[in-house]
C-alpha cells in the first residue's frame, strides 16, 4: 500500500481519466507507460471486477496502488471536480481556463464564506487556494500554460495594466452584493493574485451573533452606550474587530446620532452612516480625517485602527470634548491595550479618565462534527508554562472530510476578554507606570480561559488554541 501523503499528479495524468470515473470508481493516475497505467485506488474499493471494468472501458493494461480513502478522498477534491460543484465547469476546462471558471471560482468562493483567493504558479505548476475559516486550502490545480490568460483575465475585470508584470497592482473588482480587493505581486515564475472578498452590507451583522456571554453583551452594551470615552478593540488581523465594530455601529446607529467613520478599506457600508476612505497619499489619515471630524458636529466617531501616536491623542481629545470614540488596535490582551496607549505617549491620567471598555478578541475554528475523533489527552502536549485548571481524560482532534474541505474544522466562533474600567482599574491606571497586567488585581476570563473552555467542551482543539495558552 502507499504512503504517500500529498498525491501529486501532472496535467496530462489528470486529462487520462474524468471526474466522473474518478470518483465512480475512487481513482487517481498514478504513472503512464506504454504497457501499463497505474492507478492509486481507495483501499476499501479495490477488486478483481473493478479492474476488469476500467481495462474495458480504458482499453488498456491497469495496475493498482492502494491508499488510504481519506488520502483519495483529498486528491479528488484537488484534482477532480464533481459536476454538481460547478454545473458550468467540469474536469476537462482546467485544461486550458475558459471565460466561466474565474466567475464560478469567485461565486463559489463567496458561497462557502472565503475571505480570499490566492492564485499562485510556480515552476512546473499553478494552484488556486481559498482562504476558508482563516486557513488556507489548496482548491483546484490551474494548467501553467493557462496561468497568463486566468491573470489577464483579473486584471482586465480590475482595470489593471495588463502589459505591466514587474510592479505590484492593486485593483477592485465591483458586483451587486461584494467587492473583491485585488492585489497582484511579481514573483520568481509568474505573478501572484490575491482577491480578497468584501461584503457591501453590514444590515445583516448582529451583536448577538458574535459570541458574546449574556453578562459580557451586558457589560459592553453599557460602555458603548455611554455618550463620550473610548471603546478599543484590539487583536490581530483577520480576529473579527471590524465586524464587532460594524455590529456596534449598526446598534447605535439612529437619526438621532451624527456617526462618522475614517477605515482602510471600508469593508461594508451602512445606511445613515458618514464614511471616509483613508487616502494617506493625499494626506487624508486617521489623524488629520479625526480633526475634521470634530467639525462635524459627531455624535460617535469610529476610527479604523489607532496606529501611532497622533491618532490615540486625538481619540483621547475627542472622548474629552464629549464624544464617542470606537477603534481598533493590535495588542494581544485587553490590558495590553492599556500598556500600549502609554507606550504611544498618552497619560494615563487620561487613558484612566476616557477608557470605557478594553476588548481583546480572536477567532477560534469549531471541530468539523462529522469527523472529529475523540482521543486520550496528553497534559504534556500543553506549552511549559500553563497551568491546565481541571483535569481532562480526553479531548477531540481534527480528522478531515470532504464536509470540511479536510481541514478537519468547520465555521469558527468569537472569544472575547473584556476589561471595563472600574474604580479599581482606573486607579491601577494611574498608579502604575509598567507591568499593569502583573499588577493589576481586577478579576477577568482571560482568552486562554475561554479558549480551554471551547477544549473542554469539544468545540475545539488543542492545537488550534495552543498559541493562546502560551502566554496565560
Amino acid at each position: 500500500m502507499s504512503t504517500t501523503t500529498n498525491i501529486q499528479i501532472s496535467v496530462e495524468l489528470q486529462q487520462l481519466i474524468n471526474a466522473d470515473l474518478a470518483h465512480h470508481y475512487g481513482i487517481i493516475p498514478k504513472n503512464d507507460s506504454d504497457d501499463v497505467l497505474e492507478l492509486y485506488i481507495d483501499e476499501q474499493k479495490m477488486s478483481s471486477e473493478i479492474k476488469e471494468e476500467l481495462e474495458l472501458y480504458l482499453g488498456r493494461t491497469v495496475a493498482f496502488d492502494k491508499i488510504a480513502s481519506e488520502r483519495l478522498n483529498k486528491a479528488l477534491f484537488i484534482y477532480y471536480r464533481k459536476k454538481q460543484d460547478n454545473p458550468a465547469t467540469n474536469t476537462k476546462s482546467l485544461s486550458s481556463v475558459e471565460n466561466s471558471f474565474l466567475d464560478n471560482l469567485i461565486f463559489e468562493a463567496k458561497s462557502i464564506g472565503s475571505s480570499d483567493i490566492h492564485f499562485e504558479v510556480y515552476e512546473d505548476e499553478a494552484r488556486a487556494r481559498l482562504r476558508i475559516d482563516g486557513v488556507l486550502v489548496e482548491k483546484y490545480k490551474v494548467p501553467k500554460d493557462s496561468y497568463l490568460e486566468l491573470v489577464n483575465k483579473i486584471k482586465i475585470e480590475s482595470n489593471l495594466d495588463i502589459t505591466e508584470k514587474r510592479l505590484p497592482q492593486d485593483g477592485r473588482i465591483n458586483y451587486k452584493d461584494f467587492d473583491i480587493r485585488v492585489s497582484i505581486l511579481p514573483t520568481l515564475h509568474g505573478e501572484k493574485v490575491v482577491m480578497r472578498l468584501l461584503g457591501k452590507d453590514a444590515s445583516n451583522i448582529k451583536l448577538e451573533d458574535l459570541g458574546l456571554q449574556a453578562d459580557e453583551k451586558e457589560i459592553y452594551l453599557e460602555a458603548v452606550k455611554k455618550s463620550n470615552g473610548i471603546v478599543l478593540i484590539s487583536g490581530p488581523t483577520g480576529s473579527g474587530k471590524t465586524t464587532t465594530l460594524y455590529a456596534t455601529l449598526k446598534l447605535l446607529n439612529d437619526v438621532k446620532r451624527n456617526i462618522v467613520t475614517v477605515e482602510d478599506p471600508i469593508e461594508y457600508t451602512l445606511k445613515g452612516i458618514n464614511q471616509v476612505q483613508l487616502k494617506e497619499d493625499i494626506g487624508l489619515t486617521f489623524s488629520s480625517a479625526l480633526r475634521s471630524f470634530l467639525r462635524q458636529d459627531p455624535d460617535i466617531i469610529m476610527l479604523g485602527e489607532i496606529r501611532d501616536a497622533e491618532t490615540a491623542k486625538m481619540a483621547i481629545r475627542a472622548s474629552l470634548t464629549g464624544h464617542l470614540v470606537l477603534s481598533t488596535i493590535h495588542t494581544n490582551s485587553a490590558l495590553g491595550t492599556i500598556s500600549r496607549l502609554v507606550d504611544m505617549g498618552v497619560p494615563a491620567f487620561y487613558i484612566a479618565e476616557t477608557l470605557n471598555l478594553s476588548v481583546a478578541q480572536r477567532l477560534v475554528r469549531k471541530l468539523c462534527a462529522d469527523c472529529k475523533k475523540e482521543t486520550t489527552f496528553n497534559p504534556k502536549e500543553l506549552p511549559r508554562n500553563y497551568k491546565l485548571p481541571k483535569v481532562l481524560k480526553s479531548h477531540f482532534v481534527p480528522n478531515g472530510c470532504e464536509s470540511c474541505y479536510y481541514t478537519g474544522y468547520k465555521g469558527r466562533t468569537a472569544i472575547y476578554e473584556i476589561v471595563s474600567v472600574t474604580d479599581e482599574v482606573m486607579d491601577a491606571i494611574k498608579n502604575t507606570s509598567n507591568n499593569l497586567e502583573q499588577n493589576i488585581k481586577y478579576k477577568y476570563e482571560s482568552l486562554a480561559d475561554k479558549a480551554f473552555a471551547l477544549l473542554e467542551n469539544g468545540e475545539t482543539s488543542l492545537e488550534e488554541i495552543y498559541s493562546l495558552l502560551i502566554n496565560a
